[in-house]
């Protein structure tokens, strides 16, 4: 299991123009919250080979807006995404993001 960390909105759109499924995960550094739905995420990509992403939301704030702005969805942080060929098939954010809730949109 390897995360690539997206810095730039060039990382960004490599990541996004994989054929195939794909987890992207906006991450708070300060956050508790965050925090916590990041070691879910982590928990999750153990039990898969999917490709996988983070942005760190205060650190790395253009890629951040980049992909609120791009995907047409108001940013939240902690937020996922699942994306398939380029395209948002489901997200969620906060205490929503669960092993289990990742799980349960990559088998939908």
């Amino acid at each position: 299991m390897s995360i690539k960390q997206l810095q730039t909105i060039e990382d960004f759109h490599q990541f996004v123009q994989q054929p195939g499924k794909q987890l992207l995960f906006k991450h708070s550094t300060t956050c508790p919250i965050s925090a916590k739905a990041y070691e879910e995420f982590q928990s999750f990509l153990k039990e898969t080979d999917i490709s996988a992403a983070v942005v760190h939301v205060i650190e790395d704030r253009p890629v951040s807006n980049k992909i609120a702005e791009e995907f047409g969805i108001k940013h939240e942080s902690p937020q996922i995404f699942l994306l398939e060929d380029g395209k948002v098939r489901w997200d969620t954010s906060h205490w929503k993001i669960t092993r289990e809730s990742i799980r349960e949109a990559l088998n939908q």
